[in-house]
């Protein structure tokens, strides 16, 4: 298998220790300033991605660092954002319990920071796409740019909408996605985009967002409606001294999922007796 060679404009992951990195794309000429020297991009192009490049001037600085192809967790964890993101460990739950797949059609109402949009565009590429919406300017603006910086715009689309008083005009999606305030209010019409077997996914930060949702999905007879939280720990690996690490995010968000079905009464198991049926108690032996 070759190694990919680095390009002009490609995006690379430009690392130097566990708290300072960077995804930056390498233009000819430019130049990356830090406090641990100067980094040339003409240095990098031609290089094969898995190297590392020394920042100049040599005699003063000459400081590694380290070059990788972003991974879409790399790029979704250190893009612009000013909103709560969905981490890299819930999107994989997601992609995992809604069955979005490489060709899948989604609607994803509340795209926030574009963390979650990035993941699913770069996911249901090439045949797929993702509709995403939001009411924040905002929000729109942030999406845009980081869709952008991340190559997806052929596979997502950024829209003003509001998919619980707006008509989106969709038919037949594989998923609809929830990362909104209110997701209850928005269960019917999600219900109406849904394909039969579709699913939805609601993510929430609280418990009570999550029980008004659940009853809704119940109310419009979606089933397999279950909810999930996830925690990640990390271990700091040492000679003697392993453990996990002493600071990490305890509580990310509850994701709800739900599937959609035509529902219909059982024909056979709720038959009621055409007459009444009464029990006499006419002779039989009754305790005092």
């Amino acid at each position: 298998m070759t190694v990919e060679t680095i390009k002009e404009n490609d995006l690379v992951f430009l690392i130097l220790d566990d708290r300072r990195r960077w995804i930056l794309p390498v233009k000819p000429g430019e130049t990356f300033h830090t406090h641990k020297g100067i980094i040339e991009f003409d240095d990098i192009i031609g290089k094969k991605f898995g190297t590392v490049v020394f920042s100049k001037p040599y005699e003063t600085q000459g400081y590694k660092f380290y070059i990788l192809k972003p991974l879409i967790s790399d790029y979704v964890l250190h893009m612009i954002r000013k909103t709560q993101i969905i981490y890299p460990e819930d999107a994989g739950m997601v992609l995992l319990y809604s069955g979005i797949q490489p060709g899948s059609i989604v609607i994803e109402a509340g795209c926030g920071s574009g963390a979650l949009t990035c993941i699913l565009g770069n996911y249901i590429r090439p045949q797929g796409h993702i509709f995403s919406y939001d009411i924040r300017e905002k929000s729109l603006r942030r999406t845009k740019k980081n869709i952008e910086t991340a190559r997806l715009q052929e596979f997502v689309s950024i829209n003003y909408g509001n998919i619980i008083t707006d008509e989106l005009n969709h038919t037949d999606v594989d998923s609809v996605v929830l990362d909104i305030a209110e997701p209850w209010n928005a269960i019917q019409k999600a219900k109406l985009y849904l394909k039969q077997s579709g699913t939805i996914l609601s993510f929430s930060p609280t418990i009570e967002q999550v029980k008004k949702t659940t009853f809704a999905l119940r109310e419009q007879n979606f089933i397999e409606i279950n909810t999930y939280e996830l925690i990640k720990r990390k271990i700091q690996v040492k000679r003697n001294a392993t453990h996990p690490e002493v600071r990490m995010i305890g509580h990310t968000g509850y994701l709800t999922f739900g599937r959609k079905i035509i529902d219909r009464k059982n024909p056979y198991r709720e038959r009621k007796p055409k007459t009444k049926e009464i029990i006499s108690f006419n002779g039989m032996p009754l305790r005092s």
